[in-house]
């Protein structure tokens, strides 16, 4: 129970739930225990785009892919809930985290070096910049849109604002700032 705590987004009850179904399923426990240990020891980064895998991750390796689209984001779990969509087919490059000076993250702690990389030896038309709507993310943004603008690429930036099925009065005044600014017409 203790071991399965220290999970993000498990407590007690839930540990102790779960610590009674393998202690009751011991076929289900050895399955999760052996997929643990083998995702432990087989999975890592994509060497091309820092997305979780075993070796050449599935966007990379996908050759239907819109190979001229980058999508740079700052964590494999943003990269896998943009292609989740289901509207984005272009390939990705994930930062590892975002500039934060404060915690001594600088870029040389990033994958920025290797991004840049890829932009220089590559053929994109554009890079689109998804990093999280923070004071980091928006940093590391345009960060990253300075260092690829020698490059003649187009830089983008994803679009922020608020939530389908949301109400404006519930929205705080960044997100509604940031809506209105990235209005568009009504063709």
């Amino acid at each position: 129970m203790e071991a399965l705590q220290k999970l993000p987004g498990v407590g007690p009850r839930g540990a102790t739930r779960m610590t009674q179904f393998l202690l009751r399923q011991p076929e289900e426990g050895r399955q999760l225990a052996q997929a643990l240990l083998h995702t432990l020891e087989q999975v890592g980064f994509c060497q091309t785009c820092f997305l979780w895998a075993e070796g050449t991750c599935t966007v990379c390796g996908d050759a239907s892919r819109d190979r001229q689209v980058l999508c740079v984001v700052e964590d494999p779990v943003n990269a896998w809930a943009i292609e989740g969509t289901g509207e984005f087919k272009g390939l990705y490059h994930v930062l590892l985290g975002a500039l934060d000076p404060l915690r001594g993250i600088g870029p040389d702690e990033l994958t920025v070096g290797k991004l840049v990389e890829r932009v220089r030896a590559g053929s994109f038309a554009e890079v689109i910049l998804a990093t999280n709507p923070t004071v980091e993310g928006e940093a590391t943004a345009h960060f990253v849109a300075q260092l690829l603008r020698p490059f003649g690429v187009r830089t983008s930036r994803i679009a922020f604002g608020l939530p389908a099925g949301g109400e404006i009065s519930y929205a705080d005044q960044v997100t509604l700032a940031r809506a209105l600014v990235a209005r568009r017409g009504m063709e």
